[in-house]
């Protein structure tokens, strides 16, 4: 996923998001290696490398707080299930949104395909 990181840091800059973060940390590192400020959110508490800020919440209920001021949020192989509430979030914050499904999972947006990594772009910024 180098190159999800790679794209995200080139056209984004401030505060990103992570949305279910898991166990795979590895964009979340690389972006704060290019001095982006990665904010992290599961819904289970998890230790997480220093780079990255961490909270517990609850996509469908979010803590709104956390996310304001983020030009991104950003997701790697949600749910289904999750596809509107991080859509509906990165609206109410007015930041940009990139959904990485699994394969054959339509979250809707802009199919972008940067290096051979398929994602889907949805744009709110202001």
């Amino acid at each position: 996923m180098i190159e999800l990181a790679e794209y995200i840091s080139l056209n984004y800059s401030g505060k990103v998001v992570e949305i279910g973060i898991g166990h795979r940390f590895d964009v979340a590192v690389l972006l704060a290696k290019k001095g982006l400020r990665v904010i992290a959110v599961d819904n289970k508490q998890i230790k997480t490398p220093k780079e990255i800020e961490f909270y517990v919440d609850d996509v469908t209920k979010p803590k709104i707080e956390i996310y304001e001021n983020a030009s991104l949020i950003y997701s790697i192989r949600p749910p289904p299930e999750l596809f509107a509430p991080i859509k509906t979030l990165a609206k109410k914050v007015r930041a940009d949104c990139i959904i990485k499904p699994l394969y054959g999972d339509y979250p809707g947006g802009e199919l972008r395909n940067y290096k051979g990594l398929y994602f889907y772009l949805i744009r709110y910024e202001s």
